[in-house]
Formats: structure tokens, sequence, C-alpha cells
């Protein structure tokens, strides 16, 4: 009888942790994904291997007008100096999702 009710607990915490649990690795999402095809190459890490002093951390997008979603978008969108536009390669969605990527990523100080 002990068995039997050790079995069903067993299953029951494993059903239970399936259904609730956290999945071992957070998928990745779609802004990141963008971000990893398109601007890595240039902006790994919030840096800017092109113009140094114009990163993607939090106190230069102040600095340059660019700490907004909206302002971001443009800028993705359109492109601007060095950067290439990306307004025909992707989608508004794309833009828009990998825009708040970004400005997330600022937030966070690029530490993830």
């Amino acid at each position: 009888m002990k068995r039997i009710f050790s079995i069903l607990a067993i299953a029951l915490t494993l059903l239970v942790s399936l259904a609730f649990g956290q999945p071992a690795f957070a998928e990745v999402s779609a802004g990141a994904k963008i971000f990893n095809n398109n601007c890595a190459q240039c902006h790994a890490g919030g840096r800017n291997n092109v113009v140094a002093a114009k990163t993607l951390k939090k106190d230069a997008l102040a600095q340059y007008g660019k700490d907004t979603v909206a302002a971001i978008e443009l800028q993705v969108t359109k492109g601007k100096g060095a950067m290439p536009a990306f307004g025909k390669k992707l989608s508004k969605e794309e833009i828009t999702a990998v825009a708040n990527y970004v400005l997330e990523q600022a937030e966070a100080g690029w530490a993830k």
C-alpha cells in the first residue's frame, strides 16, 4: 500500500512539474533572433563596432535621442550614416520586435 502511494506521489510531482515548471532553456525572443541575425555583427553586446561612441547602451541612446521604441524603429527602418536601412529587408513587426529588444537590453545594461 505504501508503495502505491509513493508511486502516485512521484507521478503527481512529475505531472505538476511538467505542467507548471519553467523550461530548462528559455526560448529566445523574436527580437533577439532578429538582432542576432541582422544587428549583432556591428552591435554585439550593445557595442558599436563602426562608430564606437554610438553604442546601444542606455546613456548613448538617450544622448542621441534614440531611447524610445519609435526612435529605434525609425533608425532601423531608414538607417543613417554608416547604418544601413532595414525597412525593405525586415517587416514592420520584425522592426518593432528588434526595437523593443534593443530598448529592453539597454535598460538591463546588455547583461543578458
